[in-house]
């Protein structure tokens, strides 16, 4: 076995992917590089076609991951050289990424989001059903796609789209035009495509802006006060790898079963790891001695206050559960950060952490 290969998995058949052509859009991205690193582990042949890693450090070149897979930079809006890239390639499974992720961006921005998140992910699907080997499609979509009534019990993949922000409205209208291309091409071409929607992810090798964990951690590095805007939204935390594992497992279904597995799932926490911004500060500061948190001042869009997924569906048709409950996940999320910090290799650090979490997932 290659360093980093993955041992014998219950929920994730290794055997599946040896060889398989995965092509991922978004693999630049902190979600994207951690599944790049995973599926190359599982000895899986991955495209990646994004932009430039979104930030400066970021997990794609800390881990340097351009050279494990093949890497390409472009935008997803830019269909010809989409398809030309995808079509070359001809993957065996579609994974969809590429996004602007981030709320406050949205507002900032709302039209690129738009064009990104529902433009692009239309003209990806449209490119996909040129691929002649093509079986099976995961749009990653997100826990925010859902219209937020407020409500306290975990939303159902059932339930209305919706979303107050840009950010959450363009993910819901993402799942809209999966849906139509669904219904109207990909059934009919017997590829599988279905959508899924984690909760918060964190982890080591997240340095975006406006983030929970990675404004924590920065603030945290300097010796610096955090900064909190809205300390009681509650969230459903996750470890990275959690809802990825789900990603995995349904792609493999899918492949497999294409129209009994093509529609929306999710894939979040326990409803008990579903804690305010207050406690995970707490927890965090007492695992870094000296750190301490303010709120700030400054008036800020809004935000829900409370979001939770119901995720029985995954667990009784994909046998996919939780794996890491969110202290670990947060304990973990800091010894990868003092690892970077202490100039380890960090590509070794994440294929350790995949393992360690493979083995706890059996």
């Amino acid at each position: 076995m290659l360093p980093g290969k993955l041992g014998n998995l219950t929920m994730i058949n290794p055997q599946f992917w040896q060889d398989k052509k995965v092509y991922l859009t978004g693999h630049t991205g902190f979600k994207g590089s951690w599944l790049a690193l995973w599926l190359s582990s599982l000895g899986a042949k991955v495209k990646g076609y994004a932009l430039k890693p979104p930030t400066s450090p970021s997990l794609f070149n800390v881990a340097n991951i351009n050279s494990i897979i093949d890497s390409q930079i472009g935008d997803i809006r830019d269909q010809k050289n989409l398809y030309k890239s995808m079509t070359e390639f001809n993957p065996d499974i579609l994974i969809h990424m590429a996004a602007q992720p981030l709320v406050r961006s949205s507002y900032e921005s709302p039209i690129e989001t738009y064009e990104v998140n529902v433009l692009g992910t239309a003209k990806v699907l449209e490119v996909a059903r040129s691929c002649p080997n093509l079986k099976a499609i995961v749009n990653i979509t997100t826990d925010k796609c859902y219209e937020n009534d407020g409500r306290l019990e975990g939303y159902k993949e059932n339930d209305p789209m919706g979303g107050y922000d840009p950010y959450s409205s363009s993910k819901g209208c993402a799942e809209l035009v999966t849906s139509s291309y669904r219904r109207s091409f990909m059934q009919g071409q017997g590829i599988g495509l279905a959508t899924v929607r984690a909760g918060n992810v964190i982890g080591g090798g997240d340095w975006a802006d406006n983030r929970l964990i990675p404004d924590i951690l920065r603030s945290f590095g300097k010796n610096e006060a955090v900064v909190i805007r809205n300390p009681n939204a509650t969230r459903p935390w996750q470890h990275v790898l959690e809802p990825l594992s789900g990603y995995l497992r349904l792609a493999e279904k899918l492949f497999n079963d294409p129209l009994t597995f093509s529609e929306g799932w999710n894939f979040g926490p326990y409803s008990n790891d579903v804690k305010p911004v207050d406690w995970i500060l707490d927890y965090m500061i007492g695992l870094w001695p000296g750190a301490s948190w303010v709120l700030s001042e400054n008036e800020n869009p809004h935000e829900a206050t409370f979001l939770n997924l119901e995720i029985s569906k995954a667990s009784e048709l994909l046998g996919w559960t939780p794996t890491w409950d969110l202290p670990m996940a947060l304990e973990s999320t800091i010894r990868w950060h003092k690892l970077w910090r202490g100039c380890a290799d960090m590509r070794k650090a994440c294929f350790t952490e995949i393992n360690n979490f493979t083995k706890d997932m059996n």
